[in-house]
């Protein structure tokens, strides 16, 4: 089964280091996926985000990697940050490389779609008014 690298961090993900993980010469093809925090959510301006894990989330993220490595035959990687994030932080970086860019886009469009369904991970939402609000609950 291809390699997989998958993490959850306190710290900011090197998206570098992730893209290198999944590239070898066979590859022309690299999909990286940046989940970036956004200034707004549902009309509301948005200041900042606290994401938080349940302690299982590693496993989980793990197990998205694994089902889309095994799937598509090909190395997958993704980091996801949890604490506090500013708007413009990165929260998740998901890599595929293939040999062709079908393949890869596919692959990292499936991966992000498990990882925010299936991975324990909520973040409370810090709005400009000064209210917060759980989202992913």
């Amino acid at each position: 089964m291809p390699d997989i690298f998958a993490t959850i961090s306190d710290t900011a993900i090197d998206a570098a280091a992730i893209e290198e993980f999944v590239m070898a010469a066979e590859h022309g093809a690299l999909v990286t996926f940046r989940g970036i925090v956004r200034n707004h959510d549902h009309g509301l301006a948005v200041s900042a985000l606290d994401y938080q894990a349940h302690p299982d989330a590693q496993r989980f993220l793990e197990d998205c990697c694994r089902q889309v490595a095994a799937e598509a035959g090909l190395r997958v990687a993704a980091a996801h940050r949890v604490g506090s994030l500013v708007v413009g932080d990165t929260a998740l970086v998901a890599a595929v490389a293939a040999p062709h860019r079908r393949e890869a886009f596919e692959a990292c469009a499936h991966l992000v779609e498990l990882i925010k369904s299936q991975v324990p991970i909520w973040k409370r939402q810090h709005l400009a008014d000064g209210a917060t609000e759980w989202v992913g609950l």
